[in-house]
């Protein structure tokens, strides 16, 4: 019995099969490359508030070590199995590689609703999570980051855990933490920035202007916010928004800065007086230039996909599009910006921030941002070039890319003993 079956699973190992299949690679490196290198399982109680002890379970899954390093986010929400986690954990080994990074995947998550807990519960679960996960976590072993439910004040606490069992302050051994102990100027809007910027790239490809196009945003989430604010600053019109609570439309377009002091005092975009409320499963049909998945897994399936009336379709999230979708976008113009590239600026920036920490030299927003926009280029035009040489999506492209480096990596290093 395969310990991370789920259908989130079943789908990464889906789309993995599709790009080994196209490189041709050999069985015995499919097998070494596709499991994850290890995965542990734990057991945290919790002391409440009023005085119970809850029991919840966490994971961490670690996919490969072939570059270095393992690096992944961190996630708390009531779905995080151990399947969706090594799912996860996948993804990004082939993001990692296809921008170049030097690590391996990785992904932890415990099963809770960080909206239900006190900030006091919150902070003595990830504290107890943190020290269970102390002997396979450091800054040469695997680095966590935030994720959904998780944060900058999240991070610090693990942080502050792991230095204290190390006996030193150990910055390195997160990233995404609040610029005072060590973090990163711009690694708080770095994935959506980035998703911005490809999108626009995408625009320039397609021959779409910017300052005339609409876009649409489901999970209006750190990712989604974020994103909406780059495509704004070029002019494109952000028409609607969802959450896990609603979503609201407005065709003349949405204020954002209305929106954002709306959310932080309801703690949704549903109500926002500036737009009409629409049904969440209804934002993904809307006609737009640019439709960005920025919430969970398998969003986009073949139950909606013949629904999508956007030209780009660029995945804020990890996997919201399933093959079956996949299939059916294929035989559209609808142009896919695949999550592995499209999300990838997180993970870059968390990058920056690691090495920053290493060397005790930080450098400035400008910088962080200018290093981060070389990558994205680089990595969106090899994808943009591969896909058009290979007669293949890009999805096929990003994945072929991504997988090949790794098998390369696993097939150079050989086995031991």
């Amino acid at each position: 019995m395969n310990p991370y079956d789920s259908p989130t699973y079943n789908m990464a190992c889906e789309q993995f099969e599709q790009a080994a299949n196209f490189l041709d690679l050999p069985e015995e490196i499919r097998k070494r490359i596709k499991s994850p290198k290890r995965a542990l399982i734990v057991n945290i109680p919790v002391r409440h508030d009023d005085g119970s002890v809850r029991n919840y379970h966490g994971c961490r899954v670690q996919h490969h070590l072939a570059f270095g390093p393992t690096k992944g986010g961190i996630r708390y929400h009531p779905d995080a199995t151990l399947g969706e986690v090594a799912a996860l954990a996948m993804w990004m080994s082939w993001k990692c590689a296809l921008v170049g990074l030097p690590y391996g995947g990785a992904k932890g998550g415990v099963a809770c609703d960080p909206k239900k807990l006190s900030k006091g519960e919150l902070e003595r679960l990830t504290r107890r999570y943190t020290q269970e996960l102390i002997p396979i976590i450091g800054p040469y072993i695997d680095i966590p980051a935030p994720d959904m439910g998780t944060d900058a004040q999240v991070m610090a606490w693990i942080m502050d855990t792991y230095s204290v069992h190390m006996g030193y302050s150990t910055p390195g051994v997160v990233t995404g933490k609040p610029i005072e102990i060590g973090g990163s100027l711009g690694r708080t809007e770095a994935t959506g920035r980035g998703v911005g910027y490809l999108i626009n790239r995408a625009f320039d490809l397609l021959k779409i202007d910017a300052a005339k196009a609409t876009a649409v945003v489901q999970g209006f989430g750190n990712v989604g916010e974020h994103a909406a604010f780059a495509l704004a600053l070029h002019g494109t019109k952000i028409i609607a928004v969802s959450d896990s609570s609603g979503a609201v439309y407005n065709k003349a377009g949405l204020h954002l800065d209305d929106l954002v002091i709306h959310k932080a005092d309801h703690g949704t975009v549903a109500g926002f007086k500036g737009a009409d409320a629409i049904k969440p499963e209804e934002i993904v049909a809307l006609p737009c230039d640019v439709l960005v998945p920025a919430a969970l897994e398998r969003e986009i399936t073949e139950k909606n996909a013949a629904r999508l009336k956007c030209r780009v379709l660029a995945e804020g999230a990890n996997g919201p599009t399933t093959p079956e979708a996949d299939r059916i976008l294929a035989n559209s113009d609808v142009f896919v910006l695949p999550d592995i590239l499209c999300n990838s600026g997180g993970v870059v920036v968390s990058y920056f921030e690691w090495v920053q920490d290493l060397q005790n030299f930080f450098w400035s927003e400008a910088e962080v941002n200018d290093k981060l926009y070389r990558i994205l280029e680089k990595a969106f035009v090899h994808v943009t070039q591969f896909a058009k040489t290979s007669q293949v999506p890009m999805r096929t492209a990003a994945m072929a890319l991504g997988v090949s480096k790794v098998a390369k990596a696993a097939a150079q290093r050989g086995l031991f003993p």
